[in-house]
């Protein structure tokens, strides 16, 4: 993909409010190598060599998360060292289903992350992430299993009353209270 078609749609990407709405777009533009169904995508940014990311169905991919396809030490490398051409290393990136990547997360180049993965907001993913796992850290290491984490999930699922529950990116002032009150309680014990 050229750079002006890059900068294109990531400009069209940063008019786009809604994360389901710029996955819908990346799709339907064809700028990854492939998207799948139910995707939210937050970043607004088209990586360099987006033809080298596949994902998959139901991906929630969070604000400022980075695909880097590429490194750029040949530039410094070929600078430094006239008399021989160093290459630009790229590799692929390939998300399957039912995945979250947190939030400020970076995938390196050469990376498969498996069906039904947890990637810890602030991750930097270096190597493949099997299915079924939940990583964090930089380097990203596993931390526990998607099986435990649903679990848990269930057992807390009832963490506020379902009237104040928050709606399409909007809590009641009620629910933000009650959010308080858990938080201040939690560190009075």
């Amino acid at each position: 993909m050229s750079f002006k078609k890059r900068l294109w749609h990531t400009l069209r990407l940063c008019l786009i409010r809604s994360g389901i709405k710029r996955a819908e777009y990346i799709k339907q533009k064809d700028v990854y190598g492939g998207i799948g169904d139910n995707c939210m995508i937050m970043p607004r940014k088209v990586p360099l060599y987006p033809k080298l990311i596949r994902i998959g169905n139901n991906v929630r991919i969070a604000s400022n998360v980075t695909f880097v396809t590429h490194d750029d030490v040949h530039n410094m490398l070929n600078t430094k060292f006239r008399d021989v051409t160093f290459i630009e290393k790229i590799g692929c990136i390939d998300i399957w289903d039912n995945v979250f990547v947190g939030a400020d997360t970076k995938i390196m180049y050469n990376v498969r992350i498996g069906s039904n993965v947890i990637i810890a907001s602030g991750s930097v993913v270096t190597k493949d992430v099997p299915s079924n796992t939940i990583v964090a850290g930089i380097p990203a290491k596993p931390i526990g299993t998607f099986e435990d984490f649903v679990q848990r999930k269930r057992l807390n699922n009832n963490d506020y009353p379902i009237e104040i529950k928050p709606r399409k990116q909007h809590i009641k002032e009620e629910l933000v209270n009650l959010m308080w009150a858990q938080f201040e309680k939690k560190r009075e014990q």
